[in-house]
């Protein structure tokens, strides 16, 4: 009888951790009318991860009006993609990131991880062509994701 009880024991816990491992890779999905993953999410949440869009847009935005200067404020361009950097990722909560399917998580990770390496690059001064060529790579990312995903409310 102990047996048994551990077997099912085991057998249960290697269900609940390949149903974790599952969730973690393809979040709560759907393919949406227009063809592209749809993540399922709650309001709220679907609210957060969109302030967190604009705030990476808004950072992009003020990188590349400083470029756009004759006399680029190097503080204000640096501070801008600082704030979109990986401390921004920090605080998303954990119920959200389990409902993002994996490739949306490491591209968003992504971006964050360049949003850092942007600012260290505009603090080593490298000339506009440069940081431009960054925030290219950024972008195609972001118009990558949006081709590929869309937030939908949790129905």
């Amino acid at each position: 009888m102990q047996r048994r009880l551990c077997m099912a024991s085991i057998v249960l816990w290697l269900v609940t951790l390949a149903a974790g491992g599952w969730l973690f890779v393809k979040g709560w999905t759907t393919t949406g009318s227009d063809g592209r993953v749809e993540i399922l999410l709650a309001p709220v949440e679907r609210d957060q991860i969109l302030a967190e869009m604009r705030q990476l847009l808004k950072a992009v935005d003020g990188v590349v009006r400083g470029l756009g200067e004759s006399q680029p404020d190097l503080q204000a361009m640096q501070g801008a993609a600082r704030a979109a950097g990986m401390d921004m990722a920090a605080d998303v909560e954990p119920a959200i990131m389990a409902k993002l399917p994996l490739p949306f998580k490491q591209m968003g990770m992504s971006i964050h991880s360049d949003m850092d390496a942007l600012a260290d690059a505009i603090a080593r001064q490298e000339t506009p062509q440069q940081i431009l060529r960054r925030v290219s790579s950024m972008t195609a990312r972001c118009t990558a994701c949006h081709d590929m995903y869309r937030l939908a409310a949790d129905r």
